[in-house]
Protein backbone atom coordinates (compact mmCIF):
# COMPACT_ATOMS: atom_id res chain seq x y z
CA UNK A 1 0.00 0.00 0.00
CA UNK A 2 1.59 3.43 -1.11
CA UNK A 3 2.21 6.11 1.63
CA UNK A 4 1.95 8.53 -0.83
CA UNK A 5 -1.23 11.38 -0.15
CA UNK A 6 -2.65 12.37 -3.63
CA UNK A 7 -2.41 16.18 -4.76
CA UNK A 8 -6.04 17.99 -4.26
CA UNK A 9 -7.09 20.34 -7.09
CA UNK A 10 -8.91 23.61 -6.24
CA UNK A 11 -11.38 24.38 -9.13
CA UNK A 12 -11.29 28.40 -8.94
CA UNK A 13 -12.87 30.60 -6.39
CA UNK A 14 -15.98 29.53 -4.47
CA UNK A 15 -16.21 33.06 -2.34
CA UNK A 16 -14.29 36.11 -0.85
CA UNK A 17 -15.90 37.36 1.87
CA UNK A 18 -15.49 40.88 3.93
CA UNK A 19 -17.38 42.60 6.88
CA UNK A 20 -19.52 45.33 5.95
CA UNK A 21 -21.13 47.99 8.28
CA UNK A 22 -23.05 49.43 5.38
CA UNK A 23 -25.42 46.66 4.84
CA UNK A 24 -27.80 48.85 3.03
CA UNK A 25 -25.40 50.59 0.57
CA UNK A 26 -23.69 47.53 0.02
CA UNK A 27 -26.71 45.83 -0.60
CA UNK A 28 -27.71 48.68 -3.44
CA UNK A 29 -24.04 49.28 -4.98
CA UNK A 30 -23.96 45.16 -5.71
CA UNK A 31 -27.25 44.35 -6.60
CA UNK A 32 -29.06 47.38 -7.89
CA UNK A 33 -25.99 49.20 -9.23
CA UNK A 34 -23.26 46.48 -10.65
CA UNK A 35 -26.61 44.42 -11.08
CA UNK A 36 -24.98 41.10 -9.70
CA UNK A 37 -27.62 38.55 -8.31
CA UNK A 38 -28.22 38.03 -4.49
CA UNK A 39 -28.01 34.25 -4.45
CA UNK A 40 -27.76 33.31 -0.48
CA UNK A 41 -28.21 34.85 2.62
CA UNK A 42 -27.61 33.09 6.26
CA UNK A 43 -28.82 34.74 9.26
CA UNK A 44 -27.88 33.71 12.77
CA UNK A 45 -27.39 33.61 16.28
CA UNK A 46 -23.82 34.57 17.27
CA UNK A 47 -21.46 31.39 17.35
CA UNK A 48 -18.44 31.22 16.90
CA UNK A 49 -14.59 30.73 17.99
CA UNK A 50 -14.47 33.76 20.63
CA UNK A 51 -16.99 35.06 23.72
CA UNK A 52 -19.19 37.45 22.82
CA UNK A 53 -19.76 36.60 19.16
CA UNK A 54 -22.86 38.71 17.75
CA UNK A 55 -25.59 38.15 15.95
CA UNK A 56 -25.00 38.68 12.02
CA UNK A 57 -25.50 38.47 8.46
CA UNK A 58 -23.68 36.40 6.31
CA UNK A 59 -25.31 37.39 1.97
CA UNK A 60 -23.65 36.09 -1.44
CA UNK A 61 -23.41 37.98 -4.77
CA UNK A 62 -22.62 35.92 -7.84
CA UNK A 63 -19.86 36.96 -9.25
CA UNK A 64 -20.08 34.99 -12.02
CA UNK A 65 -18.42 31.05 -13.17
CA UNK A 66 -20.15 29.93 -9.48
CA UNK A 67 -17.53 32.30 -7.87
CA UNK A 68 -19.57 34.87 -5.38
CA UNK A 69 -18.40 37.95 -3.19
CA UNK A 70 -20.02 37.83 -0.14
CA UNK A 71 -20.33 40.26 3.70
CA UNK A 72 -20.60 39.57 7.08
CA UNK A 73 -23.04 42.34 8.65
CA UNK A 74 -21.96 41.93 12.35
CA UNK A 75 -25.54 43.38 14.24
CA UNK A 76 -24.12 45.66 17.12
CA UNK A 77 -21.20 46.24 16.26
CA UNK A 78 -18.98 49.63 15.21
CA UNK A 79 -17.19 49.98 12.79
CA UNK A 80 -13.29 48.96 12.74
CA UNK A 81 -11.47 51.42 9.90
CA UNK A 82 -8.41 49.11 10.52
CA UNK A 83 -10.36 46.97 7.76
CA UNK A 84 -10.70 49.94 5.01
CA UNK A 85 -8.72 52.99 6.44
CA UNK A 86 -5.17 51.33 4.83
CA UNK A 87 -4.28 53.88 1.79
CA UNK A 88 -1.61 54.77 -0.60
CA UNK A 89 0.33 51.06 -1.88
CA UNK A 90 -0.59 49.20 0.87
CA UNK A 91 -4.61 49.87 0.64
CA UNK A 92 -4.78 49.29 -3.18
CA UNK A 93 -2.79 45.94 -3.11
CA UNK A 94 -5.66 44.24 -0.98
CA UNK A 95 -8.08 43.82 -3.62
CA UNK A 96 -10.73 41.74 -5.59
CA UNK A 97 -10.12 41.31 -9.33
CA UNK A 98 -13.20 40.03 -11.54
CA UNK A 99 -12.87 38.85 -15.41
CA UNK A 100 -14.08 40.71 -18.31
CA UNK A 101 -13.85 38.82 -22.08
CA UNK A 102 -13.02 42.00 -24.08
CA UNK A 103 -12.32 45.23 -24.30
CA UNK A 104 -16.01 46.10 -25.45
CA UNK A 105 -17.26 44.27 -22.20
CA UNK A 106 -14.74 45.67 -19.60
CA UNK A 107 -15.55 49.30 -20.96
CA UNK A 108 -19.05 48.48 -20.65
CA UNK A 109 -18.71 47.74 -16.85
CA UNK A 110 -16.88 51.55 -16.74
CA UNK A 111 -19.67 52.90 -18.05
CA UNK A 112 -22.18 50.98 -15.83
CA UNK A 113 -19.99 52.08 -12.69
CA UNK A 114 -19.80 55.65 -13.49
CA UNK A 115 -23.51 55.56 -13.68
CA UNK A 116 -23.57 54.54 -10.01
CA UNK A 117 -21.73 58.11 -9.19
CA UNK A 118 -19.19 55.67 -8.22
CA UNK A 119 -15.37 56.84 -9.47
CA UNK A 120 -13.34 54.41 -11.69
CA UNK A 121 -10.35 54.86 -13.68
CA UNK A 122 -9.62 54.98 -17.33
CA UNK A 123 -8.69 51.58 -18.61
CA UNK A 124 -5.05 50.90 -17.07
CA UNK A 125 -2.52 48.40 -19.94
CA UNK A 126 -0.23 46.34 -17.42
CA UNK A 127 2.21 43.60 -18.72
CA UNK A 128 -0.83 40.74 -19.80
CA UNK A 129 -3.45 42.30 -18.47
CA UNK A 130 -6.30 45.51 -18.80
CA UNK A 131 -7.59 46.89 -15.66
CA UNK A 132 -10.45 49.56 -14.37
CA UNK A 133 -10.37 50.13 -10.62
CA UNK A 134 -12.84 50.88 -8.45
CA UNK A 135 -13.82 51.05 -4.28
CA UNK A 136 -16.98 50.34 -2.94
CA UNK A 137 -19.26 51.66 0.31
CA UNK A 138 -17.13 49.88 2.40
CA UNK A 139 -14.23 51.76 1.35
CA UNK A 140 -12.49 47.61 -0.46
CA UNK A 141 -10.49 48.15 -3.64
CA UNK A 142 -12.03 46.21 -6.72
CA UNK A 143 -10.96 46.01 -10.07
CA UNK A 144 -12.11 44.22 -13.43
CA UNK A 145 -9.73 42.82 -15.78
CA UNK A 146 -9.36 41.50 -19.41
CA UNK A 147 -6.38 38.93 -20.31
CA UNK A 148 -4.67 41.08 -23.20
CA UNK A 149 -2.48 38.07 -23.94
CA UNK A 150 -2.88 34.29 -22.86
CA UNK A 151 0.29 33.20 -20.62
CA UNK A 152 3.11 30.82 -22.14
CA UNK A 153 5.07 28.57 -20.99
CA UNK A 154 7.94 31.11 -20.63
CA UNK A 155 5.77 33.19 -18.80
CA UNK A 156 5.25 29.88 -16.09
CA UNK A 157 9.10 29.36 -16.13
CA UNK A 158 9.84 33.28 -16.52
CA UNK A 159 7.90 33.45 -12.58
CA UNK A 160 9.32 30.33 -11.31
CA UNK A 161 12.62 32.30 -11.46
CA UNK A 162 11.37 35.28 -10.32
CA UNK A 163 10.01 33.82 -7.17
CA UNK A 164 13.03 31.72 -6.83
CA UNK A 165 15.19 34.89 -6.71
CA UNK A 166 12.54 36.44 -4.28
CA UNK A 167 12.87 34.10 -1.48
CA UNK A 168 17.08 33.49 -1.80
CA UNK A 169 17.10 37.02 -1.83
CA UNK A 170 14.86 38.36 0.67
CA UNK A 171 13.90 35.38 2.47
CA UNK A 172 10.60 37.01 4.89
CA UNK A 173 11.80 39.73 6.46
CA UNK A 174 14.76 40.98 4.30
CA UNK A 175 17.54 40.98 7.44
CA UNK A 176 20.34 42.32 5.27
CA UNK A 177 18.45 45.31 3.88
CA UNK A 178 18.93 44.01 0.04
CA UNK A 179 17.87 45.36 -2.86
CA UNK A 180 15.63 44.58 -6.07
CA UNK A 181 19.01 44.68 -8.26
CA UNK A 182 20.68 42.28 -5.79
CA UNK A 183 17.21 40.03 -6.90
CA UNK A 184 17.69 40.81 -10.67
CA UNK A 185 21.24 39.86 -10.33
CA UNK A 186 20.28 36.39 -8.98
CA UNK A 187 17.44 36.18 -11.46
CA UNK A 188 20.03 37.16 -14.27
CA UNK A 189 22.33 34.18 -12.72
CA UNK A 190 19.32 32.01 -12.80
CA UNK A 191 17.85 32.40 -16.53
CA UNK A 192 21.68 31.97 -17.83
CA UNK A 193 21.63 28.43 -16.07
CA UNK A 194 18.29 27.73 -17.76
CA UNK A 195 19.76 28.35 -21.06
CA UNK A 196 22.42 26.50 -20.63
CA UNK A 197 20.47 23.61 -19.10
CA UNK A 198 18.28 23.95 -21.80
CA UNK A 199 21.25 23.98 -24.72
CA UNK A 200 22.49 21.03 -23.02
CA UNK A 201 19.59 18.84 -23.68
Amino acid sequence: MSNLVSTPQLHGVHHTAFPTWKPKSTVEFYRDGLGLKLVHAITARGWGRTDGHPDFLHFFFDAGNGAAIAFFYYIGTEPRPEFTAMKGYLGVSRHTAWAAHSQEELLDWRARIKATGTKVTPLVEHETLESIYFIDPNGYNLEISRTSRPLTEQDHRDADMTIEAMMSTFGDNNPDGRTIDDMWRLKGQLVAQNAFAAAAE
